[in-house]
């Protein structure tokens, strides 16, 4: 069997990506393509591993590009150790019900890791209503009552002006002040750099985590968040 250049060519690439054994040994095996074709049948795994790390390396790019838009938080959206190891980022629509689950993973986290520090991000994508609720968020975040808010909007239900101002009262905004922040060109403008950034970095729905410099998707549970904080703080 003859191996065209092209395939060859994607077979180093990807061998590149599991690192120098795998690229050196099909440099050896080069001269002779049947030695390639039964090197991948005893191997198959190489293929899809490398292919997915090569994945998370242009990820890995694409979130350094766009730091700070993705880890510098907006006023008062942060929660667990401010100056931790390891940044959580997530991003989260008040219509997701999946993200509504994943609140007591989130502060599970926080407490037993002190470690992490965890930026909350307003990607409203579901509903007009999401996009409210979202600049409602924000304003909260403004007040330094993010997290109240953020909490009694999730309890109350999908977004809606009814749910919108129970949760604001509940966590005792200025009312005034939160609407003249919703109507703002700050608050929009920081919502349309959310929903680019997520698109820049292959964020397509919620909830969505950055953590270190992997992006994952889904309500994803307490343990592989815990595991995607472990790799990240062992690549420091």
């Amino acid at each position: 069997m003859t191996i065209r250049p092209w395939i060859f060519a994607l077979l180093l690439l990807a061998a590149g990506a599991l690192g120098g054994a795998a690229a050196f040994g099909l440099q050896m095996l080069r001269p002779a393509t049947g030695d390639v074709r039964g090197y991948l049948l005893a191997n198959p795994e190489v293929i899809p591993e490398a292919m997915t790390r090569l994945q998370e390396r242009e990820t890995g790019k694409l979130v350094a590009q766009h730091r700070a838009a993705i880890f510098d938080p907006w006023p008062g959206m942060i929660a667990g150790n401010p100056q931790g190891d390891v940044t959580v980022v997530t991003y989260m629509d008040y219509a997701c019900g999946y993200c509504r689950a994943s609140l007591p993973e989130i502060e599970r986290l926080i407490a037993s890791d002190k470690g992490v520090r965890m930026v909350y991000r307003e990607l409203p994508i579901l509903s007009a209503e999401s996009r409210t609720a979202a600049a409602w968020a924000l304003a909260a975040g403004q007040q330094g009552k993010f997290l109240a808010f953020h909490n009694a909007l999730f309890a109350a239900g999908r977004p809606s002006d009814a749910t919108i101002a129970e949760a604001a009262a509940k966590a005792g905004l200025d009312i005034a002040a939160a609407r003249a922040a919703v109507g703002s060109p700050q608050v929009a403008a920081e919502l349309d750099r959310n929903l680019r950034t997520a698109g820049a970095v292959g964020i397509t729905g919620t909830p969505a985590w950055v953590i270190g410099d992997r992006v994952i998707s889904g309500a994803i549970g307490e343990d592989q968040l815990r595991e995607a904080v472990k790799a990240a703080r062992a690549k420091g």
